[in-house]
């Protein structure tokens, strides 16, 4: 790379680094120091906590590794702050990030601005490629922890009897759409990130596999259509779900998705726009993948794989309900009949793919390849992103993953179905 292509490279990086940051401060600039420290269960992280370990990424991996010449803001935030990297060291439990009452919330702020600075600076300068790759994990895995900031206030927000609401923003039609299924042609397809762009090791290398010919249906299930499996006496038919599956609805009690509220008889649903009668043509969001799959098998369908998600995405526009739409929920789809609708953004789609590495897949060496790859076991694979999810994170290759219990997440369903047709 020239000089001159490296300095515009850095300038747009610089720009970059800016909205992004100012996009998380944009998010929280309405919570309270005490919304901002509490933490709702073991899952959750609090807000204040998202705002230092987003800076103690930056601090550590770039500004840390880029000079010995580094000072510290504090050297205990190291550990305070460190989510998950071994190789960085040891971490303060999980489950108890909202024990950390100090430092305050005013004093993580001043830590953002204290890094911001010297990253700024040093993004003046030419930099190595390892670096700038680095800075731009960084900002993606930012525009991660946006997303988690609202998926972990709302569940915060819920156990709280008021049901506060996070934002006044909520609008949503009650227009609706039918769907049916689509045919999509299958083949041997390539898979996995393109050579240009970002994208994350875990949707590297881009490789071939055979995907049988198949049915994707039009839209997402709704509100509505999971009601009827609600009112089928779903939760209390055994044959319908995995054993785990059955085993987590019985030892939690499940009866309906997360955030479901009957009240004198009629269904409502908690927002980050506080507690609202349920839109029945909306998307369902907030699904395990053991509710997921349970509905596919009454509504005699199956979740897609996410290679056949992958193939049919590729053939649609990135358009849909992101985070900078202000909605901050799933939204109702009015025409979806003849082809693919909310293929991005509304809800996070489960697919009955595991989380596992492609073929040929190499974790990053060092710290920074602990990101994906160790945790490869046991999940499964959520395609298409959200509304909680910024536009210019998502594309067809990303791999979202969650353990099929997790349901604070904002995930929902589209069906498939096996073709007719022979490949």
């Amino acid at each position: 790379m020239s000089r001159i292509a490296t300095e515009i490279a850095v300038d747009g990086l610089r720009e970059r680094y800016l909205s992004v940051r100012t996009r998380t401060d944009f998010l929280v600039r309405n919570l309270s120091a005490e919304d901002a420290c509490v933490q709702s269960m073991p899952d959750t992280s609090p807000t204040k906590w998202h705002l230092a370990h987003t800076t103690w990424f930056f601090e550590t991996f770039v500004l840390e590794a880029r000079t010995t010449q580094h000072q510290a803001f504090d050297p205990d935030y190291r550990f305070l702050f460190n989510s998950y990297y071994n190789a960085v060291g040891a971490q303060y439990t999980r489950a108890h990030r909202g024990l950390i009452t100090r430092p305050d919330l005013a004093t993580v702020r001043d830590y953002r601005h204290y890094v911001d600075d010297k990253m700024l600076e040093l993004l003046q300068h030419e930099l190595d490629p390892e670096i700038l790759a680095v800075v731009e994990v960084g900002l993606h895995h930012e525009q991660q922890h946006q997303e988690l900031v609202l998926m972990d206030i709302k569940h915060l927000f819920s156990c709280n009897p008021r049901f506060p609401a996070y934002t006044t923003a909520l609008s949503t039609t009650s227009a609706g759409s039918s769907v049916r299924y689509l045919e999509f042609q299958g083949g041997i397809t390539q898979i996995g990130a393109r050579s240009s762009g970002f994208s994350f090791d875990n949707e590297r290398p881009r490789h071939d596999a055979l995907v049988p010919n198949f049915q994707l249906g039009s839209r997402l299930v709704t509100n509505g259509d999971y009601l009827d499996f609600i009112c089928d006496r779903a939760y209390s038919t055994p044959l319908l779900w995995l054993a785990d599956g059955w085993a987590t609805i019985q030892r939690d009690a499940w009866a309906a998705p997360l955030y479901w509220y009957e009240l004198d008889g009629v269904w409502h649903e908690f927002t980050l726009s506080g507690l609202r009668e349920l839109n029945r043509n909306a998307p369902v969001v907030h699904l395990s993948y053991y509710e997921a799959d349970a509905y596919a098998r009454w509504a005699n369908a199956r979740l897609p794989t996410e290679m056949e998600w992958e193939l049919a995405a590729e053939q649609v526009s990135r358009d849909g309900n992101f985070v900078e739409d202000a909605h901050l929920h799933p939204q109702p789809v009015l025409s979806s009949e003849n082809s693919l609708a909310q293929m991005f953004g509304d809800v996070w789609e489960w697919t009955m793919s595991p989380y596992t590495a492609y073929p040929g897949f190499k974790a990053p060496i060092g710290a920074i390849g602990e990101y994906n790859g160790k945790f490869m076991s046991g999940q499964m694979v959520l395609r298409g992103g959200a509304c909680v999810t910024p536009r210019e994170h998502i594309r067809s290759s990303y791999r979202n993953f969650f353990y099929p219990g997790n349901r604070w997440q904002f995930a929902g369903m589209r069906l498939a179905r096996d073709s007719a047709k022979t490949s």
